[in-house]
């Protein structure tokens, strides 16, 4: 596993990569061709690194960045319907500063949050192969070990991020049981450490913040903030009354 000084060292090595080449020959397709109503706008383009801070004892783990989303903005979940869904839900429980993400230095701070994925690019049809999801672990694997002092609790965004973790999990020295936890809305695990130094970490399962389950119900915002909330209160984050998550500052 390659190791950093630090997630700033990460990132910048990060974004350019180029190791898988189907990946890379659609998010730089998409970047030239753009969506009409982002015509105007310069698109990222490359991969997407993590956001939050370097200490953060809450990680937010999704499946890889939206077409126009992620890889137009060049930040996680910023810029698109999923995104919508999320910001505003870390705002209402007091993980976040605002409850929109629209593009880099439009405000937006995490509080002891941060948010990473599996995939750092943009894949076709939203679907990373398995060997793409492997071949990207290494990211993962490095982005853990320097979360892994602060890290108390993780929130998977879906089946694909549950699945790509475990086993990430598994390697930063956490103790992963077998057979390995099924993910479900809501689904709580706890794991522990697995080498010195580690501190038990809390799994949430949350179904992802896709259009697919947001516009049909599936997932409410309500089901969301709660799993975010019960999280952050694992990770030792202060949590927000729902009256007042307008005075968030």
């Amino acid at each position: 596993m390659a190791t950093f000084a630090d997630l700033g060292e990460l990132d910048a090595a990060l974004v350019d990569c180029r190791a898988c080449p189907r990946l890379v020959a659609w998010r730089e397709q998409v970047a030239r061709e753009k969506r009409a109503a982002y015509r105007t706008e310069e698109y990222w383009g490359r991969p997407v690194p993590g956001i939050g801070p370097p200490d953060a004892p809450l990680l937010i783990v999704g499946l890889a960045p939206a077409a126009h989303g992620g890889n137009r903005t060049g930040r996680m979940f910023t810029g698109d319907r999923s995104g919508d869904v999320l910001y505003a839900a870390l705002y209402a429980v007091g993980l976040a500063s605002q409850p929109t993400s629209v593009r880099k230095g439009d405000g937006l701070e995490l509080f002891g949050t941060r948010i990473t994925a599996p995939v750092h690019c943009a894949p076709p049809d939203n679907k990373p192969t398995p060997d793409e999801r492997d071949r990207c672990g290494r990211w993962l694997d490095a982005e853990l070990d320097l979360l892994a002092p602060t890290l108390r609790a993780v929130v998977v965004l879906g089946g694909f991020g549950w699945q790509a973790l475990l086993p990430v999990l598994a390697r930063a020295g956490w103790a992963v049981p077998r057979p390995r936890p099924r993910f479900g809305h809501g689904a709580r695990v706890t794991l522990a450490p697995g080498v010195p130094g580690r501190a038990p970490l809390e799994l949430f399962g949350s179904y992802h913040v896709s259009q697919q389950n947001t516009f049909t119900g599936r997932l409410t915002p309500a089901m969301l903030e709660e799993v975010l909330g019960a999280a952050a209160h694992a990770a030792g984050l202060p949590l927000l009354q729902t009256d007042d998550a307008a005075h968030v500052p």
